[in-house]
Formats: C-alpha cells, structure tokens, sequence
C-alpha cells in the first residue's frame, strides 16, 4: 500500500457535483493499493497514519500526530499511486490491485482506522473520518498545509 498524506487545513471530495466528504484540520490521504498487499498491510498502514507525527507541537517541532490533535482523517482510494513510472513516458499499472482487491483493502482500511483511531484519542468528532469514492472521478480540494506531505509505503 501506498498512502501520501498530506496535513492539510481543510480538504474535500467532489463527485458529479456534490461535495460526499470533508473535514478540517487533519490529513488528507491518498492511497494506492498493490497487488502484493493484505490485510496485515493496512493494520500496519492504519496504525502508521494514525500515529505519524507531523503536527506542531507548542515548541513547533512536529511532534504530535493527528489523533493527538484530535483532527479529521480524509481518506481517498486512487490507484495511480501504484503506477510504475520509471520506463518510457506513460505510466504502467501492472503492479496495481484489481478493483475487487482494491475495494476490499480500501474498506478494510477504513473500517481498521476507524477502531483504533477512536480507541487513541478521546475528543474526535463524529465525522473524524471521511472518505472518497472507489472508482469514481473525484474533484479533490485542500487547503495544504505548510506544506507538508510524506510518502508512506508499506
């Protein structure tokens, strides 16, 4: 799996002309599924997102997480981050889960984060996680900041 993240002021997702998801301050997190990956991939995935500390701390050194901050997590499947781009000039997607396995990991991602993100923090809002749509053409906005963005794979 391949997740970039980008902590991000606010962020949201478009489809056929309606917003389906949003947050604020928080991550926004584009990810891309392998055909190599399981389900032990995003635990370790999930675990990774929930706890990687780029957020400022009072002495601003990027010492707390998104769950320490109790901010929002905007999830968005997109499998162009499984491309292949080192030959020629046009992306191959043979390492790229198909879209059943794609789904499948996606939703079990979402599901994963959801219970250990309300088990580490206490003031998350109701809406604390949010996600794209699988297969559909997305409008994604941010408002990036810093910006700061990492490229986790696992």
């Amino acid at each position: 799996m391949i997740a970039l993240i980008q902590r991000v002021k606010s962020a949201s997702v478009v489809v056929d002309n309606e917003e389906i998801a949003a947050i604020e301050q928080g991550l926004l997190v584009l990810l891309g599924v392998e055909k190599k990956d399981e389900l032990i991939t995003a635990e370790r995935l999930a675990e990774k997102i929930l706890k990687y500390r780029v957020f400022a701390d009072v002495e601003d050194k990027m010492n707390l997480s998104v769950m320490d901050i109790s901010g929002s997590v905007l999830l968005v499947p997109q499998f162009t981050l499984a491309a292949d781009t080192k030959k020629g000039l046009r992306p191959s997607f043979s390492s790229a889960a198909d879209p059943e396995k794609g789904i499948a990991l996606f939703t079990q991602l979402v599901d994963i984060m959801r219970v250990k993100g309300e088990s580490l923090a206490q003031n998350l809002s109701a809406n604390w996680l949010q996600t794209g749509q699988f297969g559909a053409d997305m409008a994604v906005r941010l408002h990036n900041d810093g910006p700061v963005t990492f490229n986790l794979t696992m």
